[in-house]
C-alpha cells in the first residue's frame, strides 16, 4: 500500500474535519486508541479551535490514565467531525473531554468515536471503513505523523517537526496578540478622515508629534486596497512550488457549502480578481477545496485546502530568525513600530509554471493563483528572503 510502509507497528494517527463556532478546522495529529473510554481534545487544541469556555459543559466523576492517576478535567464540550472524503463521508456530533495535559497530540478518539461512525480501524494497513449512504468510507492514517507523536511522547527531548495542529485549512487559525497599550487613530490625509494609522496615547507630545508628521510624510507608502499595491518584480523573487514530477496529481473532490458561505466564497473571489491575485483556469491537474474560517469580527476568511500539494513539495529548509539576537538588537532603542505589509504574501508573484497548480474550486469556476497566496508549504520561507533582500544593509552580522 502506497501510504504504509512494512513492517511497522505505528500508531494509527489521522486528521478530522472539525466544526467549530461555525468554522471548519482540519484538526490534524488525532490519535485513535480503541482502548480509550473517552474522546478526549486536549487544552492546547480547544484554544487554538477558538472555543470558549462557557462551551463547556461539567464533566461528571473523575477520569483516569494508564498511571491510574486522576486526570485535569476541564468539561465537556460537543463538536461535529467530519470522516471520509465526499461523497463517501460522513458527520456525526461527539462529545469530548477536555483535559489540560501535555501531549504530542491534539484529541483522541476513542470507543465512543467508534461507536457513533460504526467504525473499523485497521492497524497494520492503518486505516478506518465506516459505512455511509454512499457506500463504505475510509480515512487513511498518516504513517510519518503517527511516528513522530510516538517518538517524541516517550522521548520528550527528541526534537519533532514543527507542529500544524489547524490546515487550514490555516495560518490565521490563531488569534493575532493585542496591544494593551490604549491608540489613537490618525488620519494621513486630512481630506480622507477614514483611512487611519492607530499611534500610542503614551507617547511624549513632542515624538508624537515627529511621528505624526513622519507618517504623513510618507503616506503614499501606505495601501488600503489591493489595487494599491503593485507588487513585487518577478525578478526580485518568485514563488516556486518545486513539485515532485513523480508523484499523481490530486484532484478533490467537491466539498458542500452552506448558502452563506457561498455568498462569501463569491464575494472574496471577485475581490482577489479585481485586484489581480487569481485567474480563471481549465483542465488543472491539481485542484483543491474552498475552505472558510470564521473571523472574530463574524465574517468568513477563505482560504485554499492545499494539503495534497503541499505533501508533493520538498521543504524549503531556509534558516528563521534568530529572536534572541533579534530582541538584543533593540536595546538602546525608545521606539517601537508594529506596522505591518499590507497582504504580505499576495505582493509575491507564483512562478507562472506553478500558477495553475495552485487551482480552487467554487460553485461557479475554477481559479489558479497568480501571486503566492497563504497555505502553501514554503510560503513562509519565500517571504523570508524577500525580508532579507529588502533589509540587506540594514540586517547586521
Amino acid at each position: 500500500m502506497a501510504h504504509v510502509t512494512f513492517p511497522h507497528t505505528d500508531p494509527l494517527v489521522v486528521s478530522a474535519l472539525v466544526s467549530a463556532g461555525g468554522a471548519d478546522y482540519q484538526l490534524k495529529r488525532v490519535f485513535i486508541d480503541n482502548g480509550s473510554s473517552q474522546n478526549l481534545l486536549y487544552l492546547t487544541a480547544f484554544i487554538k479551535l477558538r472555543l470558549k469556555r462557557d462551551q463547556m459543559k461539567a464533566a461528571n466523576g473523575p477520569l483516569y490514565g494508564l498511571d491510574n492517576e486522576p486526570v485535569p478535567m476541564q468539561g465537556i464540550v460537543r463538536l461535529e467531525v467530519t470522516m471520509g472524503t465526499h461523497p463517501r463521508s460522513i458527520t456525526r456530533e461527539l462529545a469530548f473531554l477536555v483535559v489540560d495535559l501535555p501531549s504530542v497530540y491534539n484529541a483522541i478518539l476513542g470507543r465512543p468515536f467508534l461507536t457513533a461512525f460504526e467504525a473499523v480501524t485497521s492497524i497494520p494497513h492503518l486505516k478506518v471503513k465506516f459505512p455511509t449512504p454512499w457506500g463504505v468510507g475510509e480515512v487513511l492514517g498518516d504513517q510519518e505523523m503517527g511516528r513522530t507523536c510516538y517518538l517524541s511522547q516517550i522521548n520528550p527531548a527528541a526534537p519533532s517537526r514543527p507542529s500544524e495542529d489547524l490546515d487550514l485549512r490555516d495560518e490565521t487559525s490563531l488569534q493575532q496578540a493585542q496591544s494593551g497599550e490604549e491608540t489613537e487613530a490618525i488620519p494621513l490625509n486630512p481630506f480622507d478622515p477614514e483611512r487611519c494609522v492607530n499611534v500610542g496615547r503614551s507617547l511624549p507630545p513632542a515624538d508624537r508629534d515627529k511621528l505624526i508628521t513622519f507618517l504623513r510624510a510618507n503616506s503614499d507608502v501606505f495601501a488600503w486596497v489591493p489595487a494599491d499595491m503593485p507588487g513585487i518584480s518577478a525578478e526580485v523573487i518568485v514563488h516556486k512550488l518545486g513539485l515532485d514530477a513523480s508523484r499523481k496529481p490530486v484532484r478533490q473532490k467537491w466539498r458542500n457549502h452552506s448558502v452563506e458561505k457561498l455568498v462569501a466564497i463569491r464575494e472574496e473571489v471577485k475581490r482577489l480578481l479585481d485586484a489581480g491575485f487569481i485567474r480563471e483556469v481549465q483542465y488543472p491537474e491539481w485542484l483543491s477545496n474552498v475552505v472558510l474560517i470564521k473571523k472574530s469580527s463574524g465574517k468568513w476568511r477563505m482560504c485554499v485546502d492545499f494539503t495534497d500539494v503541499n505533501k508533493a513539495c520538498p521543504k524549503d529548509s531556509f534558516p528563521l530568525l534568530r529572536i534572541d539576537q533579534l530582541v538584543d538588537s533593540t536595546s538602546g532603542h525608545e521606539l517601537l513600530s508594529f506596522m505591518d505589509a499590507y497582504s504580505r504574501y499576495n505582493q509575491i508573484r507564483m512562478d507562472p509554471e506553478d500558477e495553475e497548480h495552485t487551482s480552487f474550486m467554487t460553485d461557479q469556476w475554477t481559479y489558479c493563483y497568480k501571486m503566492m497566496p497563504f497555505g502553501l508549504k514554503n510560503a513562509g520561507a519565500t517571504y523570508r528572503r524577500l525580508v532579507n533582500k529588502m533589509f540587506k544593509l540594514e540586517i547586521g552580522p
